[in-house]
């Protein structure tokens, strides 16, 4: 007992260092991470004034011909660059959260710094010409990335790196909303999934710089203020739940759009370089009409929460249009996020139920803020999968705890009826269309993110089809192993042969024979770019010493084999490591 207590005070010192360094490097990376967005929203709201989007800038506009030529034609070009810039990012999309996400999940911890600033750019461009796209799913990879590329220069080990990750990630969300609660818990819910102690006081520390730098420093105002609420009324809470259940309908709607548009887009006979610009004509027609979808609409949001801003009728118009137009952007290529047209389409599906109750019951209720709220979150919660962030977010930028509270009782309902209707998120959805499928959980995720060429080996036996059985059983005797590879002149794999077979054969007088006859050609086979987790599930049904390895199923030229030892210690090694990260402090 004195041994160890002697040995964990050894330890201690390097383990407080180890954690003051990582808060000290949380700190840095989340000054550097808050700046940046600082100066990407700044530079969006820019271009949004100069280029006749922001709603200020149309309505002082003098010439009313150009405005409509401007309305067209800067949407367009816009997509036009957007697209020339995702040529030259070697997946040809703009890199998004979810990248970040996978980046984290398979302990990769690596995000290219290249496909994350032209990612940023493609961003910019799009959210400064008016695309119907958010600005929350740019900068969360950005942060993502700085994260990433501070890590690498500082040689850190994956766990580190993926902790570096979430900082970055943190600081951009609560430099975005003013709210460093919902940064901190945004990195842990959405991007790191686990709450492992070692990573909060890094993460803990670049949402503070975050948060300080933008409500102190720079004194940036909140994304929305809501004014007196009013108390609700006990029955209005079964409103907020319903709503909340409707809002998950409103989600499956808003997430489904955008799958289908970029279905619908890659069957298109069009380059890809030219989906954005067709995108940004259609949006600039439709916005000649009803301006209030272009950009990320945060006028509208705030509006929305105003009784009598919108009629009924005008709030669902937008909230039809905005989803449309959003689905129709990123489906056909637009950078940008989902985070905040979400926000925007649930804030009018909220004021639009709101005004429907107000029909019914007058002033008897709640304000029509408080159904807006509900709304936002019912919609925006089970989209990026983040409830807990999502009421964090009301309650840091209201201080209103009663409105926080008719928030949760919307998303109560929201996220679990999403996650039946769609999944845990958008981000997952994306993820598992690429080959990456997190709803098994983070385990099964690094193991198939794993692949088996490391882990194979040549220490087998190989053999000649033509080769005898008596001359065989001599050489896999002499080799000690219990069957062997029949491989042609050519290097193509042909089936597997064991000891046990090839001595009752001699043994019944058929030394003479060649070993191709008796080959077992039902064995599983194993092409070399297979994940671990396939390999583990080809054991479950597999009696043999070890799983031959071919280069690929077709042409079959073997490559050796994979020994159930090496996938078990892969196995042990992967879990170790997770289990690690996720519960151990140091």
């Amino acid at each position: 007992m004195r041994h160890r207590d002697h040995q964990q005070s050894r330890h201690a010192p390097s383990g407080v260092l180890d954690v003051l360094l990582l808060a000290l490097l949380g700190t840095v990376l989340g000054g550097a991470a808050s700046l940046c967005a600082l100066g990407f929203v700044a530079i969006v709201e820019w271009l949004n004034d100069v280029l006749l989007i922001s709603p200020r800038s149309r309505m002082l506009f003098p010439d009313p011909t150009w405005l409509v030529v401007a309305t067209i034609t800067v949407p367009a070009a816009g997509g036009l660059a957007v697209g020339l810039m995702h040529r030259l990012i070697p997946e040809g999309r703009p890199h998004s959260p979810a990248d970040v996400i996978a980046a984290v999940q398979t302990r990769r911890g690596r995000l290219p710094a290249r496909a994350g600033l032209l990612s940023a750019c493609s961003g910019l461009v799009s959210l400064g010409c008016g695309a119907s796209v958010g600005q929350y799913g740019p900068l969360v990879h950005m942060g993502g990335t700085l994260g990433s590329l501070s890590a690498r220069l500082l040689h850190a080990g994956r766990t580190d790196d993926n902790i570096a990750i979430a900082a970055g990630v943190s600081a951009v969300i609560a430099t975005a909303f003013n709210a460093p609660l919902a940064g901190i818990v945004f990195a842990h819910e959405v991007v790191l999934r686990h709450y492992a102690l070692r990573a909060f006081a890094p993460v803990a520390a670049a949402s503070i710089v975050g948060y300080v730098l933008a409500e102190v420093v720079f004194e940036r105002g909140a994304l929305f203020s809501v004014a007196e609420t009013g108390v609700p009324q006990a029955w209005e809470f079964g409103a907020f739940l319903v709503i909340g259940a409707l809002g998950a309908l409103v989600a499956g709607a808003y997430v489904h759009a955008i799958l289908g548009v970029g279905r619908m887009a890659a069957r298109m006979p069009l380059p890809p370089a030219v989906r954005p610009a067709i995108a940004g004509a259609a949006l600039g027609l439709t916005a000649l009409w009803v301006p209030d979808i272009l950009g990320m609409g945060q006028e509208t949001l705030r509006l929305a929460t105003i009784d009598g801003a919108f009629g009924g009728a005008e709030l669902a118009l937008v909230l039809v249009l905005k989803l449309l137009a959003t689905a129709v952007c990123i489906g056909m290529g637009f950078g940008g996020g989902v985070f905040s047209p979400a926000l925007v389409v649930g804030t009018l599906f909220g004021a639009l139920c709101g005004s429907l109750v107000g029909l019914v019951v007058g002033d008897q209720g709640a304000s029509l803020a408080v159904y807006a709220v509900c709304g936002m979150v019912a919609v925006t919660a089970p989209v990026i999968g983040a409830p807990l962030t999502s009421l964090l977010i009301v309650f840091e930028l209201t201080g209103n705890y009663v409105l926080t509270t008719a928030a949760l009782a919307s998303i109560a309902l929201a996220n679990p009826l999403g996650a039946q209707l769609f999944g845990r998120s958008l981000f997952d959805i994306q993820l598992r269309q690429r080959g990456l499928d997190l709803a098994a959980g983070r385990g099964r995720a690094m193991l198939e993110a794993l692949h088996i060429t490391p882990l194979v080996s040549r220490d087998c036996v190989e053999l000649r089809p033509d080769t005898t059985v008596a001359e065989a059983v001599a050489i896999v005797s002499h080799a000690g192993h219990g069957e062997a590879y029949v491989v042609a002149r050519n290097g193509r794999y042909r089936g597997t042969v064991t000891l046990a077979c090839l001595e009752a054969v001699r043994e019944d007088g058929g030394g003479a024979r060649p070993v191709a006859a008796l080959t077992d050609t039902d064995r599983p086979v194993l092409p070399e770019g297979a994940s671990v987790w396939t390999a583990m599930a080809e054991l479950q049904t597999f009696a043999g010493e070890a799983i031959a390895v071919v280069d690929d199923l077709e042409s079959r030229a073997f490559r050796g084999v994979i020994y159930e030892a090496a996938l078990t210690r892969a196995y042990l090694k992967q879990t170790e490591e997770l289990r690690r990260e996720e519960h151990g402090s140091g």
